[in-house]
Protein backbone atom coordinates (compact mmCIF):
# COMPACT_ATOMS: atom_id res chain seq x y z
CA UNK A 1 0.00 0.00 0.00
CA UNK A 2 1.21 3.23 -1.05
CA UNK A 3 1.03 5.54 1.77
CA UNK A 4 0.59 10.09 0.78
CA UNK A 5 1.13 11.31 4.36
CA UNK A 6 1.16 14.92 3.28
CA UNK A 7 -2.63 14.07 1.24
CA UNK A 8 -5.71 15.20 2.28
CA UNK A 9 -8.15 12.81 1.53
CA UNK A 10 -11.35 14.52 -0.66
CA UNK A 11 -13.94 12.49 1.53
CA UNK A 12 -12.32 14.68 4.83
CA UNK A 13 -12.68 17.38 3.26
CA UNK A 14 -16.34 17.42 2.59
CA UNK A 15 -16.83 16.00 5.90
CA UNK A 16 -15.06 18.74 7.47
CA UNK A 17 -16.96 21.90 5.42
CA UNK A 18 -18.54 24.26 6.84
CA UNK A 19 -20.37 25.02 4.04
CA UNK A 20 -21.98 23.97 1.12
CA UNK A 21 -19.79 21.41 -0.19
CA UNK A 22 -18.59 21.92 -3.43
CA UNK A 23 -16.21 20.62 -5.74
CA UNK A 24 -15.08 22.43 -8.24
CA UNK A 25 -13.93 21.34 -11.70
CA UNK A 26 -11.53 22.66 -14.06
CA UNK A 27 -12.88 22.00 -17.61
CA UNK A 28 -10.82 22.88 -20.77
CA UNK A 29 -13.57 21.78 -23.49
CA UNK A 30 -17.17 20.24 -23.06
CA UNK A 31 -18.48 18.27 -26.05
CA UNK A 32 -21.86 20.65 -25.78
CA UNK A 33 -20.19 24.00 -25.12
CA UNK A 34 -17.05 23.77 -26.81
CA UNK A 35 -13.69 25.93 -25.22
CA UNK A 36 -14.34 26.39 -21.57
CA UNK A 37 -10.87 27.68 -20.38
CA UNK A 38 -10.63 30.73 -23.29
CA UNK A 39 -7.13 30.97 -23.45
CA UNK A 40 -7.40 31.46 -19.15
CA UNK A 41 -4.51 29.62 -17.17
CA UNK A 42 -5.77 26.51 -15.52
CA UNK A 43 -3.56 27.47 -12.35
CA UNK A 44 -5.51 31.10 -12.19
CA UNK A 45 -8.87 29.18 -11.97
CA UNK A 46 -7.92 26.77 -9.40
CA UNK A 47 -6.52 29.85 -7.51
CA UNK A 48 -10.17 31.24 -7.67
CA UNK A 49 -11.66 28.16 -6.61
CA UNK A 50 -9.49 27.72 -3.55
CA UNK A 51 -10.38 31.39 -2.38
CA UNK A 52 -13.90 30.65 -2.77
CA UNK A 53 -13.97 28.09 -0.42
CA UNK A 54 -14.07 24.46 -2.60
CA UNK A 55 -13.79 21.35 -0.65
CA UNK A 56 -11.58 19.51 -3.66
CA UNK A 57 -10.90 20.10 -7.03
CA UNK A 58 -11.69 17.98 -10.11
CA UNK A 59 -9.59 18.03 -13.58
CA UNK A 60 -10.73 15.65 -16.53
CA UNK A 61 -7.60 14.47 -17.97
CA UNK A 62 -8.99 12.51 -21.22
CA UNK A 63 -7.84 14.63 -23.98
CA UNK A 64 -9.82 13.83 -27.06
CA UNK A 65 -13.19 15.15 -26.11
CA UNK A 66 -12.09 17.16 -23.28
CA UNK A 67 -9.02 18.69 -23.74
CA UNK A 68 -7.14 17.37 -20.80
CA UNK A 69 -3.65 17.01 -20.48
CA UNK A 70 -1.88 15.35 -17.78
CA UNK A 71 0.98 17.41 -17.08
CA UNK A 72 -1.59 20.41 -16.46
CA UNK A 73 -3.53 17.51 -13.79
CA UNK A 74 0.05 17.18 -12.30
CA UNK A 75 0.95 20.92 -11.81
CA UNK A 76 -2.70 21.28 -10.51
CA UNK A 77 -1.45 18.44 -8.01
CA UNK A 78 1.67 19.85 -7.23
CA UNK A 79 0.16 23.60 -6.79
CA UNK A 80 -3.54 22.75 -4.69
CA UNK A 81 -3.59 23.37 -0.61
CA UNK A 82 -7.17 21.14 -1.61
CA UNK A 83 -7.62 17.70 -2.59
CA UNK A 84 -7.90 16.88 -6.10
CA UNK A 85 -9.94 14.35 -8.31
CA UNK A 86 -8.74 12.30 -11.47
CA UNK A 87 -11.64 12.41 -13.96
CA UNK A 88 -11.31 10.33 -17.22
CA UNK A 89 -12.52 6.83 -18.15
CA UNK A 90 -10.30 4.68 -16.12
CA UNK A 91 -10.26 0.52 -17.36
CA UNK A 92 -6.76 0.27 -16.88
CA UNK A 93 -5.19 -0.20 -12.91
CA UNK A 94 -2.04 0.83 -14.17
CA UNK A 95 -3.99 4.70 -14.61
CA UNK A 96 -4.88 3.90 -10.92
CA UNK A 97 -1.48 3.64 -10.16
CA UNK A 98 -0.68 6.64 -12.12
CA UNK A 99 -3.22 8.90 -10.51
CA UNK A 100 -1.96 8.57 -6.93
CA UNK A 101 1.95 9.24 -8.70
CA UNK A 102 0.92 12.11 -9.78
CA UNK A 103 -0.09 13.36 -6.21
CA UNK A 104 -4.23 13.40 -6.58
CA UNK A 105 -6.39 12.65 -4.00
CA UNK A 106 -9.05 10.56 -5.48
CA UNK A 107 -10.43 8.99 -8.97
CA UNK A 108 -12.94 8.83 -10.51
CA UNK A 109 -14.55 5.03 -11.38
CA UNK A 110 -17.44 5.06 -13.58
CA UNK A 111 -19.39 1.73 -12.37
CA UNK A 112 -21.60 1.29 -15.84
CA UNK A 113 -17.64 1.13 -17.46
CA UNK A 114 -15.81 -1.40 -15.35
CA UNK A 115 -19.04 -3.39 -14.39
CA UNK A 116 -18.60 -6.55 -12.54
CA UNK A 117 -14.23 -5.34 -12.18
CA UNK A 118 -15.92 -2.28 -10.47
CA UNK A 119 -15.77 -3.68 -7.05
CA UNK A 120 -11.63 -4.85 -8.16
CA UNK A 121 -10.74 -1.37 -9.32
CA UNK A 122 -12.11 0.15 -6.20
CA UNK A 123 -9.66 -1.86 -4.34
CA UNK A 124 -6.48 -0.59 -6.08
CA UNK A 125 -7.35 2.79 -5.77
CA UNK A 126 -7.83 2.04 -1.82
CA UNK A 127 -4.80 0.46 -1.74
CA UNK A 128 -2.85 3.44 -3.34
CA UNK A 129 -3.97 5.33 -0.80
CA UNK A 130 -6.86 7.33 -3.16
CA UNK A 131 -10.10 8.09 -2.35
CA UNK A 132 -13.17 6.20 -5.42
CA UNK A 133 -15.63 8.51 -7.15
CA UNK A 134 -17.91 5.58 -8.13
CA UNK A 135 -20.22 7.16 -10.54
CA UNK A 136 -23.61 5.78 -11.18
CA UNK A 137 -26.33 7.23 -12.75
CA UNK A 138 -29.29 4.76 -12.90
CA UNK A 139 -30.61 2.29 -11.34
CA UNK A 140 -28.69 -0.74 -13.19
CA UNK A 141 -25.40 0.62 -12.57
CA UNK A 142 -26.16 0.14 -8.67
CA UNK A 143 -25.77 -4.06 -9.54
CA UNK A 144 -21.91 -3.59 -9.52
CA UNK A 145 -22.02 -2.00 -5.96
CA UNK A 146 -22.71 -4.71 -3.56
CA UNK A 147 -19.06 -5.57 -3.28
CA UNK A 148 -17.24 -2.16 -3.47
CA UNK A 149 -16.07 -0.27 -0.86
CA UNK A 150 -16.28 3.02 -2.08
CA UNK A 151 -15.73 6.38 -0.06
CA UNK A 152 -17.70 8.61 -2.35
CA UNK A 153 -20.78 7.65 -4.79
CA UNK A 154 -21.66 9.99 -7.60
CA UNK A 155 -24.61 10.10 -8.83
CA UNK A 156 -24.26 11.86 -12.40
CA UNK A 157 -27.30 13.89 -13.32
CA UNK A 158 -26.10 13.11 -16.96
CA UNK A 159 -26.04 9.78 -19.12
CA UNK A 160 -22.09 9.58 -20.04
CA UNK A 161 -23.19 7.86 -23.32
CA UNK A 162 -24.59 11.08 -24.88
CA UNK A 163 -21.17 12.42 -23.80
CA UNK A 164 -23.07 15.97 -22.28
CA UNK A 165 -25.53 16.21 -25.25
CA UNK A 166 -28.11 16.22 -22.43
CA UNK A 167 -28.01 18.97 -20.14
CA UNK A 168 -29.04 17.02 -17.07
CA UNK A 169 -30.69 17.67 -13.94
CA UNK A 170 -31.06 17.14 -10.59
CA UNK A 171 -33.92 15.58 -10.48
CA UNK A 172 -31.53 12.28 -11.20
CA UNK A 173 -29.94 12.53 -7.72
CA UNK A 174 -33.32 12.85 -6.01
CA UNK A 175 -34.87 9.85 -7.45
CA UNK A 176 -31.70 7.42 -7.03
CA UNK A 177 -30.99 8.63 -3.72
CA UNK A 178 -33.60 6.66 -2.51
CA UNK A 179 -32.75 3.50 -4.67
CA UNK A 180 -29.08 3.83 -3.26
CA UNK A 181 -30.40 3.34 0.29
CA UNK A 182 -32.71 0.42 -0.27
CA UNK A 183 -30.16 -1.44 -2.08
CA UNK A 184 -26.69 -0.33 -0.11
CA UNK A 185 -27.25 -0.72 3.63
CA UNK A 186 -23.92 1.06 4.32
CA UNK A 187 -24.13 4.76 5.65
CA UNK A 188 -20.43 5.81 5.08
CA UNK A 189 -20.66 6.42 1.80
CA UNK A 190 -21.19 10.22 1.01
CA UNK A 191 -23.10 11.13 -2.08
CA UNK A 192 -21.99 13.55 -4.73
CA UNK A 193 -24.16 15.10 -6.84
CA UNK A 194 -22.20 15.81 -10.61
CA UNK A 195 -22.89 17.75 -13.69
CA UNK A 196 -25.85 19.68 -14.76
CA UNK A 197 -26.08 21.83 -11.57
CA UNK A 198 -26.42 25.60 -13.10
CA UNK A 199 -27.75 27.88 -10.13
CA UNK A 200 -28.62 28.18 -6.60
CA UNK A 201 -31.30 26.42 -6.98
CA UNK A 202 -30.17 23.66 -8.17
CA UNK A 203 -27.39 23.58 -5.60
CA UNK A 204 -30.07 23.73 -2.67
CA UNK A 205 -32.12 20.96 -4.14
CA UNK A 206 -28.94 18.99 -4.94
CA UNK A 207 -27.61 19.43 -1.29
CA UNK A 208 -30.60 18.27 0.25
CA UNK A 209 -29.80 14.28 -0.68
CA UNK A 210 -26.58 14.24 -0.90
CA UNK A 211 -23.31 15.28 0.86
CA UNK A 212 -21.18 17.50 -1.90
CA UNK A 213 -21.95 18.75 -5.39
CA UNK A 214 -19.21 18.62 -8.72
CA UNK A 215 -19.58 21.38 -11.07
CA UNK A 216 -17.92 22.25 -14.05
CA UNK A 217 -19.50 24.10 -16.51
CA UNK A 218 -21.54 26.20 -14.77
CA UNK A 219 -18.48 27.67 -12.97
CA UNK A 220 -16.19 27.39 -16.24
CA UNK A 221 -19.17 29.70 -18.21
CA UNK A 222 -18.59 32.52 -16.11
CA UNK A 223 -16.06 35.46 -16.60
CA UNK A 224 -15.44 35.37 -13.20
CA UNK A 225 -15.06 31.86 -11.54
CA UNK A 226 -14.43 32.91 -8.19
CA UNK A 227 -17.52 34.80 -7.76
CA UNK A 228 -19.90 31.87 -8.72
CA UNK A 229 -18.32 29.47 -7.09
CA UNK A 230 -18.23 31.78 -3.33
CA UNK A 231 -21.96 31.79 -3.95
CA UNK A 232 -22.48 28.11 -4.60
CA UNK A 233 -20.40 27.46 -1.62
CA UNK A 234 -22.04 30.25 0.72
CA UNK A 235 -25.60 29.03 -0.92
CA UNK A 236 -26.27 33.41 -2.31
CA UNK A 237 -24.85 35.58 -4.64
CA UNK A 238 -22.67 37.81 -2.25
CA UNK A 239 -24.43 41.19 -4.13
CA UNK A 240 -27.76 40.28 -2.21
CA UNK A 241 -26.24 39.25 1.01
Amino acid sequence: MRIHLDRVLLSESIRSSTYNPVIAEIKVRSPSKGDLLRNRDPLDILRAYERAGAVGISYITEKDRFGGDIRVFKEICDESSLPVLRKDFITDKREIEETAELGASAILLIARMLGEKTAEFVDTALEEGLDTLVEIHDPEDLTFLEDARTTLLGINNRDIEKMEMDNGDVSVTERMVSKIVSKIKRRDIQIVSESGIKNLEDVKRALKVSDAILVGTALMEEKDPEEITRSFVRGRRENNA
